[in-house]
């Protein structure tokens, strides 16, 4: 089964990559309505946070605490520690992994938090990675602190 808001982060990482960017891609999803999505912006904004999660957080814009804890958060690659850390901030309770096999962020800590971390293994997500990062390993290890 396919899920939406799982491709919804999934066009938000095509469009970073269209870009010049790391195709990373976010969604938040509240209520079954996405409230905003993003995608990787570092190399595009020259940002040193702009993060697909970050970028969507921003783009949400400013929600009530009530709302995040109803909330969602898709992305196609697992979060690292600031985005990660962002999610925590602002409790949100389930946080959908596109896939972990390229990067993995500090889910078990997250999950110590009491957020429902789940890692889906989507193929498209993981593929659209491994390209990227054999394609441009500098940009790839720029991005992760390395």
């Amino acid at each position: 089964m396919t899920d939406e808001f799982l491709q919804a982060a999934i066009a938000e990482a095509r469009k970073g990559l269209a870009t010049g960017g790391i195709p990373i891609g976010s969604v938040l999803v509240i209520d079954g309505k996405i409230v905003g999505r993003g995608h990787n912006q570092r190399v595009q904004k020259g940002s040193a946070v702009l993060h697909a999660e970050m970028d969507c957080f921003e783009n949400a814009g400013r929600i009530k605490a009530a709302d995040y804890k109803r909330a969602t958060l898709y992305s196609t690659l697992s979060p690292c520690d600031m985005c990660s850390g962002t999610a925590l901030l602002y409790g949100i309770p389930k946080v959908i992994v596109g896939e972990n096999k390229t990067f993995q962020g500090p889910e078990d800590y997250v999950r110590s938090r009491g957020v429902d971390v789940q890692v889906v293994n989507n193929q498209e997500c993981i593929k659209m990675m491994e390209d990227f990062i054999a394609d441009k390993p500098e940009l790839w290890n720029e991005d992760i602190g390395e």
